[in-house]
């Protein structure tokens, strides 16, 4: 009869294939992608991705400021004008590369010689779109897969005559020393220069939304983190927010533990362009 009841067996097997039914539903729907990237990389991104047919918005969890000490910049931009002086000029970001540049004295331009070294695909673009020369960049093979210092000294270390080389790292406060302790083991001379500093984001009132819309319904969003320290801003910015049915897409390892250890559900590894986002969406990931 229609007006009875269902067997327990039978319900419990019923909701269990409906909920298999949503979860696939919710597969085949592409989320909205959170860009948390620093502006303005996070409305490039958001154009990008836009422009391949995804639903981004930009959600920036870092915020770049200026350094405490432009001298030091200056300075910096002296040295590297001296020939002979810095073999090799690493930038550990894009926001590393912008806030250099905008202290560039007037027209002068990359040296010579110097190698302008970037961990990844962006921060390349980055230095191309200052006026470094295609020959003088060098970043890890794109079809390699990893993006880091670990990548970048394989294919920078027999690039230098590294004991009677120098050595400039472009940076924010602090970062990884890991580049910089494998240049000092090869017998290199390092220096650092901060170029900016990271700071906590005020969101707007549009971020203020896309972040209430992201926990309201967290299956029909993504968020792409290509920073643990932005990944870190999250409890103070939602506090108390359950992440275990929160999705992310993660440029790096360290940044996808970063998301895992905040809750998240489900966390993928991703290559630092729209292009590889696009790809992980269309195979179903995270």
């Amino acid at each position: 009869m229609s007006g009875a009841p269902l067997p327990s067996a039978v319900a419990a097997t019923v909701s269990s294939a409906d909920a298999t039914v949503d979860a696939r539903a919710a597969r085949t729907v592409r989320p909205r992608l959170l860009v948390t990237r620093p502006q303005p990389q996070a409305d490039e991104w958001v154009a990008a991705l836009q422009a391949l047919g995804l639903d981004a918005v930009a959600l920036p969890l870092l915020a770049i400021a200026g350094p405490g000490d432009t001298g030091a910049v200056h300075a910096a931009w002296q040295r590297l004008a001296q020939p002979g002086a810095l073999a090799v000029v690493m930038f550990v970001s894009p926001g590393a590369v912008g806030r250099f540049f905008a202290l560039r004295p007037p027209v002068q331009a990359w040296p010579a010689g110097v190698i302008a070294a970037a961990p990844g695909p962006g921060t390349g673009q980055a230095l191309r779109g200052a006026g470094v020369p295609e020959a003088a960049l060098l970043t890890p093979p794109v079809d390699g897969g990893r993006f880091d210092s670990e990548a970048l000294w394989a294919v920078l270390e027999a690039r230098c005559d590294w004991p009677r080389s120098e050595a400039l790292i472009v940076r924010g406060e602090q970062g990884r020393d890991w580049l910089a302790d494998a240049m000092r083991r090869a017998g290199a001379a390092v220096h650092f220069v901060e170029a900016y500093r990271r700071t906590a984001p005020v969101l707007s009132d549009a971020g203020r939304a896309a972040l209430q819309a992201a926990l309201a319904a967290p299956a029909a969003h993504c968020w792409l983190f290509s920073s643990s320290e932005a990944a870190g801003h999250l409890p103070a910015l939602a506090p108390g927010a359950d992440w275990s049915a929160a999705r992310a897409l993660a440029t790096h390892p360290r940044i996808a533990e970063a998301a895992r250890s905040l809750g998240f559900g489900r966390v993928g590894l991703v290559a630092p362009s729209p292009q590889a986002v696009a790809d992980a969406l269309a195979a179903g990931a995270p």
